[in-house]
């Protein structure tokens, strides 16, 4: 079953958009995974301390998306291609990649001042990463 125990929400994001976030990221990382049973959209509420309605929004935009496979009364599980999986990858990242580049340029470095940031950044190992906070 699909854990949301790191799912922490964000100030400023609808709660229903997070959840979608979440669900589509854990695919893209292999994480989530096609068959994998989802919590219903009770105990998601109950988990996640949000009105039912909002959980019931956020699965209805999955299933309309084709993502996860509901039916009355049963159990909800994801539905993926590997071709979904990859679309789903490119979107997360071209997202980020387009704010990533939007601030760069807001703080004025030429592309060759962030690239020499992300070539800097790509080589160091994870725990560094962290040190830069």
């Amino acid at each position: 079953m699909i854990s949301f125990e790191s799912f922490t929400p964000a100030a400023g994001i609808p709660i229903y958009l997070q959840i979608i976030l979440h669900i589509q990221r854990g695919i893209a990382a292999g994480t989530v995974t096609d068959g994998e049973e989802i919590p219903s959209r009770r105990v998601l509420s109950a988990l996640l301390g949000i009105n039912p309605n909002t959980a019931q929004k956020a699965y209805r935009m999955l299933e309309e998306e084709g993502l996860i496979e509901s039916r009355a009364g049963a159990k909800s599980y994801v539905r993926v291609t590997p071709e979904t999986v990859e679309a789903i990858r490119k979107k997360l990242l071209l997202r980020e990649i387009q704010g990533t580049v939007r601030t760069l340029k807001e703080m004025g470095l030429t592309r060759e001042e962030a690239l020499a940031y992300v070539r800097d950044f790509w080589d160091e190992p994870a725990e560094q990463e962290d040190q830069h906070d």
